[in-house]
């Protein structure tokens, strides 16, 4: 076994480091811009992305696997807390993964990472939902016990 193989996965390098994730980042968020159908998702942003461009970066960044960006600036990401001030359903949630499926498209071309990725922020995207009647079970239950 040589030494590339007991390397643990990590998916910051696997993507390319840095310049890949800014560069996915900034996709994502022209694709927002540019999209009708993403007009819902766009509206909880302000005018200038510029500020929501580096903290998804930074975000991303310590999420899979790179450094903790976000959390040296900011502290822990506390993602729901953040997003608790926007009403976020199911419409929102595809929206948003709708501009990152397709600026995944754009920048990852390892279909198998790509899929890994976008499985991952799908399940984050799930958990932003917040609207009682666009939850999915798992999280509606625990709500209405909460």
């Amino acid at each position: 076994m040589n030494e590339d193989e007991m390397q643990p996965f990590n998916p910051y390098e696997a993507l390319g480091g840095a310049r890949a994730i800014s560069a996915l980042v900034n996709r994502f968020y022209d694709l927002m811009d540019e999209l009708m159908e993403a007009r819902d998702i766009r509206a909880m942003h302000p005018a200038d992305l510029n500020s929501s461009r580096e903290k998804l970066f930074m975000f991303l960044s310590g999420f899979l696997g790179g450094p903790q960006l976000y959390f040296q600036r900011f502290g822990h990401p506390r993602l729901r807390q953040r997003h608790l001030p926007f009403s976020i359903g199911k419409a929102e949630r595809d929206q948003w993964m709708l501009c990152m499926e397709l600026a995944a498209e754009e920048h990852i071309a390892d279909e198998p990472l790509r899929m890994w990725l976008l499985s991952r922020l799908a399940h984050t995207a799930d958990f932003m939902q917040n609207r009682q009647e666009d939850l999915p079970p798992d999280q509606s239950s625990k709500t209405r016990n909460a």
